[in-house]
């Protein structure tokens, strides 16, 4: 009954993940090839697209405010219920967006409100990613905590690939007058059905064992984010810094990689989506496979190992691409996003495991999503900038290794995690809850 609950958890989490990863990187896409004509028409394409790209960014900013809000009510009133909201918020907006008439027809709101609808967007994510891996991981064997907090890693590279899909079919399928009057719509529609079956999946797990026994135990924080303020400041420092260059590469590699294909290449956008829909296939499978090999030889190793391939292979990517030929450019891409999924596979896990049981909503969200608006949402717009003023994407690839550094740090400053039974440090009211049986040694 144990293992089909986890599994059941497992599922949920995947599921809701990909959802909401789906209505979040719909938006990027969005940015990148429809939302600089409609909604931003009077200025020039540089400027246009780099406005789109700041109400994309605006979803980063959201993020932490999301953490702080769905991390408290997370470790005050539980887990699920907390992932039922956050899924509902986030399917709304991304509806909401799909209803949205264009510049040409209400003006300056039109904008306005795109950037209040993707704030909300990030608002839902900010909250969504904590207790997705909490549950997963507060359900499942310590020893395998790597492997099942990487399923719902996986929700970003299959959010991806179903946004990716279901923008690129309405692109290939419709004429370009017909995919900006409407086609580019009927993806941010369809995220209600998709919300509903969400749902149907997250509303029939239970509540974490690991929270029910903090709340049993009466040592719920009061003041969640206040206390990891208070008793986990490097560990915050840590998880942050270890995201931020994770964040960047990322956004690199699937974002501007459809600003760069189709502004300086001029190749069609079907080019640089069909690269991306493939690259996230792959790590359908990668980032669960790093998670597993992070159980068996450490977070740390195998997270660093993604970090330096990444540096390296992003001096490749670009001269790759630029050969404008279809199969180099999704060489580019599979391997820059296997690199990716070797530090996302046991990222979550790493980051999680710096918390005690009775705080780890907050500050695992807190850790995550504060770099997302150093990593993400400014990687896109600086890489234009970038570009724009030194018309080399040399000095984008400088940018990238320059936020790698800055993770290799954060893994280099982690205080010790263990990854058997999730232990809170000691002193912490709560370190006696969450502990269960386990083998697996103590990282180096």
């Amino acid at each position: 009954m144990a293992q089909s609950q986890t599994r059941r958890v497992i599922v949920a989490g995947l599921v809701g993940t990909s959802l909401e990863w789906y209505d979040f990187f719909l938006y990027g896409s969005a940015a990148a090839l429809v939302f600089n004509k409609l909604f931003f028409p009077t200025f020039e394409p540089l400027t246009g697209t780099l406005l789109a790209f700041l109400t994309y960014a605006t979803g980063f900013v959201a993020r932490p405010l999301g953490g702080i809000v769905f991390g408290h009510f997370g470790d005050r009133v539980g887990r699920k219920n907390v992932l039922v909201v956050t899924l509902l918020l986030m399917g709304a907006a991304t509806f909401l967006i799909g209803l949205l008439p264009g510049y040409a027809t209400i003006g300056v709101a039109a904008p306005l409100l795109l950037a209040t609808l993707r704030f909300v967007q990030g608002l839902g994510l900010g909250g969504e990613w904590g207790g997705a891996v909490l549950m997963s991981i507060e359900h499942g064997d310590p020893r395998r905590s790597g492997f099942n907090a990487s399923w719902p890693q996986v929700g970003v590279p299959a959010g991806n690939l179903l946004a990716a899909g279901v923008l690129g079919i309405m692109s290939a399928t419709l004429p370009e007058e017909a995919f900006l009057s409407w086609g580019w719509r009927v993806p941010f529609l369809l995220s209600g059905a998709l919300v509903v079956v969400g749902l149907w999946i997250r509303l029939r797990i239970v509540e974490s064992p690991l929270f029910a026994q903090v709340e049993q135990a009466g040592v719920k924080a009061r003041m969640p984010l206040v206390e990891v303020l208070r008793t986990h400041p490097r560990a915050l420092i840590s998880a942050g810094f270890a995201r931020i260059g994770v964040d960047v590469a990322f956004y690199t590699f699937v974002t501007y990689i459809l600003a760069y294909v189709t502004g300086p290449l001029g190749l069609e956008r079907g080019v640089a989506l069909n690269a991306v829909l493939i690259g996230s296939a792959f790590q359908l499978f990668l980032i669960p496979l790093f998670g597993a090999l992070s159980d068996r030889v450490g977070r740390r190793p195998v997270y660093l190992a993604g970090v330096l391939g990444a540096a390296v292979w992003v001096f490749a990517f670009f001269p790759l691409l630029d050969t404008r030929s279809f199969p180099l450019i999704t060489l580019a891409s599979v391997v820059a996003l296997a690199c990716h999924a070797a530090m996302y596979g046991p990222q979550a896990a790493f980051i999680a495991e710096l918390f005690s049981t009775r705080l780890r909503y907050s500050g695992a969200s807190m850790g995550y999503q504060v770099a997302g608006i150093f990593g993400g949402a400014l990687a896109p717009i600086i890489a234009i900038w970038l570009f724009d003023r030194f018309g080399s994407t040399l000095a984008i690839s400088l940018y990238v290794v320059a936020a790698l550094a800055v993770t290799a740090v954060g893994l280099a400053m982690a205080p010790g995690t263990r990854n058997d039974d999730l232990p809170a440090p000691a002193g912490d009211p709560g370190d006696d809850l969450g502990k269960r049986a386990g083998t697996a040694p103590r990282e180096a």
